[in-house]
């Protein structure tokens, strides 16, 4: 898949473009080493919308019957600090796709430990799973809600070649 061409539906991303100085801090924060694919993805668009993608499945999930979802991928984005008039600092938001937010969405959604979320709607979440081994996640598909916690791919970097347009199951 052509990243470049096929990935990413526009060229926007609400998270500033990709440091190798975020990557080192988010790594320290999530506790994991990053997959290089992935970073790779990020560092040309820092997360957002992709063109509407799904990964083939050959179990039913509770999604559907043959796929799951791959509609954004969340990027790497850090609280800014901004200085009001008063000189007080203040944090503002960050955005709505940062893997930073896995610890929330770990406890909220009581999601497996070792989990980096990529991306989520709540209940159903696209995960880098650690569990297995702390230095070659697989990715994983997870519904809390509906108790479902099933491989998807043996790496980050077959995710990615097996990520199919959602017109070949409309």
């Amino acid at each position: 898949m052509d990243i470049n061409k096929e990935f990413w539906y526009t060229a926007y991303s609400p998270n500033k473009d990709l440091t190798d100085e975020m990557i080192t801090k988010a790594e320290g924060i999530l506790g994991f080493k990053l997959p290089e694919a992935l970073i790779e993805v990020l560092k040309i668009q820092n997360g957002g919308e992709t063109q509407g993608l799904v990964f083939p499945t050959t179990v039913k999930t509770s999604w559907a019957a043959d796929h799951v979802p791959f509609d954004e991928l969340y990027g790497i984005d850090f609280l800014v600090e901004n200085s009001t008039e008063e000189g007080i600092e203040e944090a503002t938001e960050t955005s709505d796709f940062n893997i930073l937010d896995t610890p929330a969405v770990v406890e909220e959604w009581n999601l497996p430990e070792k989990q980096i979320v990529l991306n989520s709607d709540g209940h159903c979440n696209i995960t880098l799973d650690y569990r297995k081994d702390e230095t070659a996640p697989v990715v994983t598909w997870i519904d809390a809600e509906m108790k479902e916690d099933i491989q998807l791919a043996s790496s980050f970097e077959e995710f990615l070649a097996g990520l199919v347009p959602f017109e070949k199951f409309g």
